[in-house]
């Protein structure tokens, strides 16, 4: 990806639905800023304005990326939030990455809609695939089928569909999610882990080896309806330290610069 200078992308991701939250996770030391409303789903779009406002506060200082909500709504329309987020953006302010999930559809309407999806992403802007670690829930793919057919693809966020049900730790076994982050940086991608993860929960998901921890709730007062605080992204990004510790090991070509 061209933009701002190179970055590694590893340590903490703090998705936000506003400026005021941006700020606080900026404060708090998030190193990736994502940016969703969590009302609308597990990947729900925000408002195309406050996204690009969003990224035009953060982008300076750290990459973020834009969740474009299922893709069995149509990936044209998943991959329109990002263009139309281009066209209010100066050049150094663009996502660096976007994703769409896989609720609702098979292993080839999946395969078909990412493939498109990823295909008609502006240049500056990474495709990055979704697993459900709940997929029968969501009625998608399984991981193992993601991660095979994820072609074009960036990473991969290893993520939960039900925001009211079992959190991911609860859902895979440690071996199985290493076993997933395992087949996914052999295809050269990033690795992420989200799901209900809680700051007791963060220190066995940074074991397992993921290049980023990704949350909202567990930054949040109030859960992930609530809002960012502070001091709860400085807890977690204190966590996640040993993910940073490894910023000097070589990387796969899956290195994303922003």
């Amino acid at each position: 990806m061209t933009g701002a200078p190179a970055r590694r992308w590893r340590g903490l991701l703090v998705s936000v639905r506003s400026v005021a939250e941006a700020a606080a996770a900026l404060a708090g030391g998030a190193e990736i800023v994502d940016v969703k409303e969590p009302s609308h789903g597990p990947l729900g779009a925000a408002d195309v304005a406050v996204s690009a406002t969003i990224g035009a506060t953060v982008a300076r200082r750290v990459p973020w990326t834009v969740a474009c909500g299922e893709l069995a709504d149509g990936p044209d329309d998943a991959a329109e939030i990002v263009h139309r987020c281009h066209g209010m953006l100066a050049s150094d302010s663009l996502p660096a990455a976007a994703k769409a999930g896989p609720a609702g559809l098979d292993e080839r309407a999946w395969r078909l809609a990412f493939a498109r999806f990823a295909a008609i992403l502006p240049a500056q802007t990474a495709p990055i695939a979704v697993a459900y670690a709940d997929w029968a829930v969501a009625g998608a793919p399984p991981p193992d089928a993601i991660i095979a057919g994820a072609d074009a693809c960036a990473g991969l966020l290893i993520d939960t569909f039900d925001k009211q049900g079992p959190a991911l730790l609860e859902l895979a076994t440690s071996e199985t999610l290493r076993g997933w982050i395992h087949a996914a940086r052999a295809r050269g991608f990033l690795t992420a882990l989200a799901g209900r993860l809680t700051l007791e929960s963060i220190p066995h998901a940074v074991a397992l080896g993921p290049d980023v921890i990704a949350i909202r709730g567990a930054a949040c007062v109030g859960g992930r309806s609530g809002r960012i605080c502070r001091e709860r992204v400085e807890s977690a990004r204190s966590l996640c330290g040993t993910l940073r510790s490894r910023a000097d090991e070589p990387l796969q070509p899956s290195e994303i610069a922003s």
